[in-house]
Formats: C-alpha cells, structure tokens, sequence
C-alpha cells in the first residue's frame, strides 16, 4: 500500500515486548488514535495505526467498532458472517446497504497526528459467495462490480477497497514529509 513512498517500516514484531492493547474506544478513530499513541509513546517513534470494520445500514450501523467480535470475543470469520446474516434475515435486498470504514492514525513521538478515511460502499449479500479475502469479504457485495469482495483479486482489492482509500490519502500526506514532527 506504500509502494513509492520512501520510509523505512518496521513492524509490532520488530517490538515483542509491547503491551497487548485493548480497543475500548467508541469509534474507529479512537481505537486507532490509542494504538498508534501507545505505540509511539513507548518506542519513540512516528507510528501508522488503523482500525476498520463494517457497517449495515439496516442494523444503524453495526457491527461497527465490534466487526472482529460481533459473535463474540472468541468468533471466527464464518462465525461473525453467520451472526450478521441471522440478523438481517427478512431484510429486503434494497435494505442492506453497507460500508467498510477504514481509519489510519498517523501518530508523531511530540504527540501530533494525522487521520485518514476510506469508505467502500457495497450491499451484504444473502449468502457468501468467493474463496478470497478475509472476514466478511464473502457477503460484502459490490452493485456495480455484481461480485462480492471475496470474488475480486487482492489487485483489485488494494486499488480500490476503503483501506486502499485511506492508504492513497496518507501517501499524499507522506510525500510532503508526514512522519516527521510537525
């Protein structure tokens, strides 16, 4: 995602003895903010976090901030997918409007940051359909595609998924010098 962009990455493995850290926040934002805030307080160093999930219209906007666990702390994919289906059952098709929502923190050591959003705009689906991806890629359905997420290459996926979005954003932030203290 940040191919032509010229900084060094390193990853939380590159830090074993970090802090697990819990998402308490309300939003994408705050769960993303508190990651990259931690991170970078305890390594000294500018830090890139996200948080991301989907949200049904039909459900005001779950799962939410609880995509990972929207069946519960210890749910799988399938688990999560069948959750959501369960509770959209009677839902008509027109009425199952979606999002995935996507925001990076970009967190600086003097306490500074920058946010980016994507947003992908789809329909779930009444059944998975598609091998590819993760999470609910299978049911997240793109109208103007007439595939669901799961069904596209990770090609496509990379160009054009609400990640992808807010990746584009902070690649233009990074080109003008956005990891240094400001």
């Amino acid at each position: 995602m940040l191919v032509g962009i010229e900084v060094h990455l390193s990853s939380l493995m590159d830090y074993p003895d970090l802090p697990e850290i819990v998402e308490d926040g309300n939003s994408f934002l705050e769960n993303a903010l508190k990651k990259a805030r931690v991170v970078s307080k305890l390594t000294g160093e500018t830090v890139l976090a996200d948080d991301s999930g989907l949200e049904v219209d039909a459900l005001s906007g779950a799962p939410g901030i609880y995509s990972a666990r929207y069946a519960g702390k210890d749910a799988d994919d399938q688990q999560n997918i069948r959750k959501l289906l369960d509770d959209l059952k009677g839902i008509a098709s027109e009425n199952r409007g979606a999002a995935f929502r996507c925001v990076l923190v970009l967190h600086r050591p003097n306490g500074t940051y920058d946010s980016f959003e994507g947003r992908w705009e789809g329909m779930i689906a009444e059944k998975p359909v598609g091998q590819g991806g993760f999470g609910y890629d299978p049911i997240f359905f793109l109208p103007e595609e007439k595939v669901t997420v799961a069904q596209l290459s990770s090609e496509v996926k990379n160009r054009i998924s609400h990640r992808a979005q807010a990746f584009i954003k902070l690649k233009e932030k990074l080109r003008k010098g956005a990891w240094k203290d400001e």
